[in-house]
Formats: C-alpha cells, structure tokens, sequence
C-alpha cells in the first residue's frame, strides 16, 4: 500500500484524497435507504440471507464462475467442477465472514488464515498460511506482478498493523485499502480474490457502516464487470493518489450498487406482502 505521505494514520490520510469524501457521502447515503426501509424492519433477516446469496454469486463470478442466481439457488452439490467448487468456495466464505468479526480486530492475518481454509476446503499443508518461497498464487484473472513471499510477509505484517491500530479513516477507504492489498499480493497460493472479497465484507460490517449485512459490495463489482474491476485495481497498484482514490470510488460504486440491490428485493418483498 502507498500513501500520499509519512503519517501516523495512512488509511485517514486516504480519505483526503480527491473525490473520496464525495464517494463516502455517496455510500452513505445508499446504505441509509436501504436501512430505513419499512421492510427493514420487520423482514431484515430475510434481507440478510438474500443479501448474502447475491454477495456469494457475485464473488464467484469474479473469479470465473459466472452462474445465475436461481441456478446457485438450485445446486446442492458445489465438488462436481471447477466452477462448481468456485461457487461453493464463495458460498462459504460469506457464511464464514459473519463468524469472524469480533476477531478480525485484534487478530487480521488469523482470520485471513481462516477465510482461505474455507474456501480451498483441504487439508493441504499450503492451506491456511501465505505464499513461502518459489511458491506461486493461482489467479489467473489477475495478471498483475506476483510479489514475492518477503515482499508478502512485510506487507501482510502491516496491513495487520493499520488494522489492529484503528484508523479514523472512513470504514469505505479501509475496505477498499483491504481488498486491494490483499488482490494485489495475492498471499495464498489460491482463492485470493473470493478472500479479498470476504475479507472488505468483514470490514463493511465490522465498521458498522452495514451491521446487518445488507449491502453486499460483491454484487456491485460484478455489476461493474471484471475490465472495470481489474483497471481499477491497476490504479491501486500504482500507489498515485489518483490512482488509489479511483479504486476507493470503485468500491464505493460497488458499495452503493449492493445497497440497491438489497432496495430492489425490500421492494419486491413489500409489493408481495401488500
């Protein structure tokens, strides 16, 4: 992660940047609708489970299985592919992320250790732990320089530090900071993105910004596409400040789209019970 400049807080140092205080009024704003939706209050569970299916579709078909929802809705069994096992992946790791909030603060790279042992579901001795030496990362989507395993250690080490310390940044620009550090070193040799995808999830809820997880971020990259996504993420391996404030917009946008999606199906739920 790069910052505009040496301070005791970087990730609030980010939230100055150009354009990011708009996009964080911006989320605001879109999940406050959704929040104080009349259905909201009497069918949130119901919310939150839709939620977290369309998240999980989302995730999975970032990384390359692209399925439709009634057809996730459907399977029972999730080994019988490659694509299969994305999704099941997927499914899991939305499941997990609720279970792990009250850890992520004081322990990130435990529940990144976590988050990638549900989602490989194996017992392999590279499950769990980041990338050592000569070991590489499986995500072909991603197409951006691999570090190496120092250069993965050093920084895992501190983006727990940011995490740990607490920041006055808003929860987007730490979400956004989160996802992007992780797609960019991708530290475990498999299901880097569907974890960065869990791991920002885990941020948003955590934060507070969406404590019912109602605004599934996932289904907004998705909606945005995977040329969008990747070019973005560009702008945040390039360390500039212009660079890092459009992957923050980016996820914002993804952000604000989820929380309309969560709208839609309040709305489909209101117009069914009237």
């Amino acid at each position: 992660m790069s910052t505009t400049g040496a301070t005791a807080d970087p990730l609030a140092a980010l939230g100055s940047l150009p354009g990011v205080a708009d996009s964080v009024e911006s989320v605001r704003k879109a999940v406050d609708r959704v929040y104080g939706h009349r259905i909201m209050r009497r069918r949130s569970n119901a919310i939150t489970s839709e939620a977290a299916l369309r998240g999980a579709r989302g995730s999975a078909a970032l990384s390359g299985a692209d399925w439709g929802l009634e057809e996730v809705r459907r399977r029972t069994d999730f080994s019988t592919d490659a694509e299969a096992r994305v999704m099941g992946a997927a499914l899991r790791l939305t499941a997990e992320a609720g279970q792990l909030l009250s850890i992520w603060r004081q322990s990130p790279l435990r529940v990144l250790a976590r988050l990638h042992l549900v989602a490989a579901a194996s017992d392999g001795d590279e499950v769990g732990r980041p990338r050592r030496a000569g070991e590489t990362a499986d995500e072909p989507l991603i197409e951006l320089r691999l570090p190496d395993a120092p250069e993965v250690s050093g920084r895992l080490d501190g983006l727990a530090e940011l995490i740990i310390a607490g920041s006055a940044a808003p929860a987007l620009v730490t979400a956004a900071v989160v996802h992007g550090e992780l797609l960019a070193l991708r530290p475990f040799t498999s299901h880097n993105g569907l974890v960065a995808r869990a791991a920002e999830r885990i941020v948003l809820i955590g934060s507070g910004l969406d404590p019912k997880a109602v605004c599934p971020s996932e289904v907004g990259h998705a909606e945005l596409g995977r040329a969008a996504y990747l070019g973005a993420l560009d702008g945040y391996v390039s360390g500039t400040p212009d660079g890092m404030a459009a992957w923050i917009a980016h996820c914002g946008r993804a952000i604000e789209l989820g929380a309309r999606e969560s709208t839609a199906v309040c709305e489909a739920l209101q117009r069914g019970a009237a």
